[in-house]
Order: structure tokens, then sequence, then C-alpha cells
């Protein structure tokens, strides 16, 4: 790994950064996507013999936090390239890689992610959505619920966690499959959030739903090791997604910072903002190397290693994009609520990068348990 970017990355970031300042704060969703994806973009880390980039993880991040550093952040790009099609990927059969990885790449097709439950969030050991086959047909028929499952309502299908019965010992363990929107069975209710985005939150119940024997991804006793498959993409995705959304905060303070005079002297002239602001940017640089090593170790195949350092990304990122946000609404005043200046609503936004796809907290227990080797306290 290289502290300094290829000229391929910079290619990359510059291309993606252009795109995004095209379309503006202001974009339409569904121009951008299906632009990001006529451009490679969307699949740029999905093999090149179905429609992707031949990339990596490290090249969709770069996707993803120039185009939240644009302000047109598209979340999807976390759930369907990043978790569903990293997963198929690594562990879907031919049939399953080609009915879903072109779609994929060029954005006709999206797939949701559902993991979470009511009492399953962090603790993915007590996930209760189980899988059983149907001894007549083959056929798994699955029940449980989900929560907090992003763009059900646009995706063709959701790749959802789920656990069956180990013959041996009878302890469940994690499985994937994929349900197709349309399943009998299949219902999903829409969450009433306060977070304004195009991508809204759905509570999902599966009631015996119906899958056919090839709707399981991967081997059957392979459960953790697919699951961390996604999961760890989706931790480095969200530190792209916060360090863009702190960039296009950042960017925003630092312009009015420049421009805004009080007693004929810019307020950035004063140190109380321009100390503060400048350790916002030196913070997000910091996450943003975590990030790319996160990435670099994810691509390499090192799943341990990567799994620690998209945990401490995750952290860095979150925590720089909260106070990157937090300041920056700080050094506008009043403008910094105005929806003129587009900065209110990351005040809420910023949150989800802290909270999903896993607490601070939580990351901290991963950090003082895996990394310093302390005691657990549950």
């Amino acid at each position: 790994m290289t502290l300094v970017e290829s000229e391929e990355h910079k290619a990359l970031r510059a291309s993606v950064a252009a795109l995004g300042k095209r379309h503006g704060r202001t974009h339409d969703r569904d121009q951008l996507w299906s632009e990001a994806a006529k451009l490679g973009y969307l699949g740029v880390n999905l093999p090149e013999e179905y429609g992707g980039g031949g990339g990596g993880i490290a090249e969709l991040s770069i996707v993803l936090e120039e185009l939240g550093a644009a302000g047109t952040p598209l979340l999807m790009m976390i759930v369907s390239p990043a978790i569903c099609g990293t997963v198929i990927s690594r562990f879907g059969t031919d049939t399953q890689k080609q009915k879903w990885l072109p779609g994929l790449a060029d954005g006709t097709r999206t797939m949701a992610f559902g993991i979470t439950e009511p009492d399953a969030g962090s603790n993915s050991h007590r996930i209760t959505t189980t899988a059983r086959r149907d001894p007549d047909t083959g056929d798994w028929l699955l029940t449980g619920r989900k929560v907090f499952v992003s763009g059900v309502d646009i995706a063709d299908a959701t790749l959802i966690v789920g656990r069956t019965e180990d013959a041996r010992t009878g302890n469940l363990k994690p499985c994937l499959f994929i349900v197709p929107r349309d399943a009998e069975g299949f219902e999903r209710r829409a969450i009433d959030m306060e977070l304004s985005s195009f991508e809204k939150q759905f509570e999902l119940t599966l009631d015996d739903v119906r899958l056919p024997a090839d709707a399981l991804v991967g081997d059957e006793d392979a459960g953790l090791l697919q699951l961390f498959a996604g999961l760890n993409p989706e931790r480095v995705m969200t530190a792209a997604f916060a360090i863009g959304m702190g960039r296009y905060a950042l960017a925003r303070a630092v312009e009015y910072a420049r421009d805004r005079q009080v007693w004929k002297t810019p307020i950035g002239a004063h140190q109380a903002i321009a100390h503060p602001l400048a350790q916002a940017h030196i913070d997000l640089e910091l996450a943003r190397l975590m990030m790319q090593k996160a990435a670099h170790l994810y691509d390499a195949g090192d799943d341990i290693g990567a799994g620690e350092a998209a945990n401490m990304a995750k952290y860095a990122a979150g925590e720089a994009c909260v106070r990157a946000v937090d300041q920056s609404v700080h050094t506008l005043g009043g403008n910094g609520l105005t929806r003129e200046f587009g900065l209110a609503s990351l005040i809420t936004a910023s949150r989800v990068a802290r909270i999903a796809p896993v607490s601070r907290e939580m990351i901290l227990n991963y950090v003082s348990h895996q990394t310093l080797g302390l005691p657990k306290s549950y």
C-alpha cells in the first residue's frame, strides 16, 4: 500500500467530482444514478466479465466520497454494489452472478440488504429470522422481521441475513438469501423518519416466504465469512459517505469564512474561526487514510486485517463528519440553518455515520477486545 494515490485513482477522483459538480446539490437522483452507472462508476468494484470495472472497494469508496463532497451522495451505493455485489461476486453461483452482477454494474438493477432486527441490532448472533427446508420440494421457507432496511421500495430484491439449523449441532448459523421484491409473504412498511433522504427506511415482515433452493448465496456452512464479506465493505463505504459529507460541509464553511466580513475583515482571518475549520480538515484527512488502508486490506484479501481497519475507519470518519458539520454550521451562524446554504439537514444526516451500520460504542468494544485484548463486559 502506498500513501500517495495512483494516477488512475486521481483521475477517477477528478472525473467523479466533475460529475457531482455538474449535477449539484439539487440534483435529480435517478438521473445522477443513471449517468454514474453509464460512466462505469457504480460497478467499478465488480468483475469485468460481468460488466464491472474490475476494481475493488478502494475505487468504489472514491466514487462515493467524491459524490458526497459534491453534495450528491448516493446512499444505495453502500448497499447495492458494495455489500450485495461483493457478496455475490465472491460467493454466488455462476447463475446468480450472471443474473445479478451485470444489472448491479450498469445500474439497471439494485439490491437492498436486511440484517438488523428489532431485538438484534449490533448483536448479529441474536438474529431470529430463520430459514428451513421444505422436505418435499427442497425450497427454503424464510420467516422473521427486519428493520431499518434502506431502499426496499426501489430495489429489485433484498439480500436477507437469516439463520439455518446446523444438522450436526442444532445450532443456528447465519446464511444469506436473495428475496425478490414481489415474493409472496414478503411485506414492507415505511418507517417514519425525521431524516430526509431519497432512500427510505423500511420494516420488513417475512411470513413463510418460499424461495427456490438457489436463493441461498454461497455455502450454507460458511455463514460468518460470507456475512463479513459484506459488512466490511459496508463499513468502508460508510466511512467514504461520512468523509464526503464532512468535506461538503467544510467547503461551504471555508467559502463563507473567506467572504463574510465583520468590521472590514473576513471572519476566516480570526483564529477562533480558522483553527476549528483547520482541525476539521485534519480529522477528515486522517479518517480518509484509515479508510484507504481498510479498502486496501480488503481488496488484498486480508479479511481479518480489513475488519479491524474498517471498524476504525468508520469510527474515525463518523466522528470527523459530525465535528465538521457542526463547526461548519456554527461558522455560518444563522445562515447555517437556512435552506439556501444546505447545511442544516446535514446535522441529522451526519449522525447516521455515528449510528449505522454499527455504533461507535460497539466499535470501541471491538477494538478494546480484539485489538487490545481486554476482557469483555458482556
